[in-house]
């Protein structure tokens, strides 16, 4: 048998796209990462120099990223994105979408008090930008054959978790939009996934009141009776882009030592 060192790596040549890194705990660096270490070339995008200096410290050390600014609520920015993309890179194989946020007065409070304006918010840079970054990614992607498009999600989805209020319905917001992006870019060879992974001590997942105590008792119950790590997330992110995953479109993958089959 040849040697993995021998082998070509999986994406070699195949190019991406990665929203939402903050820091080096982030999910999306993590997933982008696994992509990179199997040959895939990424760009990067931040809202904000806030986040600049963060994502140019991360990304600069992977050959040949590229760094671009992107406000997902603004249509052309996202624009901009892809059409930088398409100068530098020419296709485009993958997109890793990791972008939420809800005002922290909406999630503070309990979920009938949401501001109409902070349920617009989180809906809007939770959900719709997936939408949003897949119509802008597709022209790319048909240059390339196919895609594989993949966004992150939470169990609080699907059901009431205690301190996720409005970020709950914007994600359930979010996995709808990824079955019915499946059902429209299937024939185009497009695939959208989603991995709906537990919690993980990320800068956004520090706006949930409770937090800490929602990472003990999920280790306390899950079956495995731990935490699922960054680089399982990564994992289950390089098989679901990969070709390993070419025949699975509009799914939810839980990644989180089990936690999602419990009752009590």
């Amino acid at each position: 048998m040849m040697s993995r060192a021998m082998n070509k790596l999986l994406l070699e040549g195949k190019t991406g796209v990665i929203f939402g890194v903050a820091n080096k705990r982030s999910i999306a660096w993590a997933i982008a990462q696994s992509l990179a270490n199997e040959g895939m070339r990424l760009a990067f995008t931040y809202q904000g120099d806030r986040l600049k200096e963060s994502v140019e410290a991360l990304a600069g050390g992977l050959k040949g990223s590229l760094i671009l600014p992107c406000d997902v609520t603004s249509d052309e920015e996202i624009n901009a994105v892809f059409a930088a993309v398409d100068k530098e890179f020419g296709k485009l194989e993958a997109v890793v979408h990791s972008v939420a946020f809800a005002p922290r007065e909406d999630l503070e409070t309990d979920f009938i008090n949401t501001s109409r304006a902070g349920f617009k918010t989180a809906h809007d840079i939770s959900a719709y930008s997936l939408v949003a970054i897949s119509k802008a990614a597709l022209p790319l992607m048909e240059k390339a054959g196919g895609g594989s498009i993949l966004a992150l999600t939470y169990l609080g989805a699907s059901r009431a978790v205690e301190g996720y209020n409005v970020m709950g319905v914007a994600k359930a917001s979010l996995e709808a939009s990824v079955r019915y992006l499946a059902a429209n870019l299937g024939p185009k060879n497009v695939r959208v996934n989603a991995i709906s992974a537990g919690p993980v001590n990320t800068l956004a997942a520090r706006g949930i009141k409770g937090f800490t105590g929602m990472l003990h008792h999920h280790a306390e119950k899950a079956p495995m009776r731990r935490n699922v790590e960054l680089e399982e997330i990564a994992n289950a992110g390089l098989f679901l882009v990969s070709p390993m995953g070419s025949g699975i479109t509009g799914e939810v993958m839980f990644v989180d030592c089990g936690y999602n089959i419990v009752g009590l």
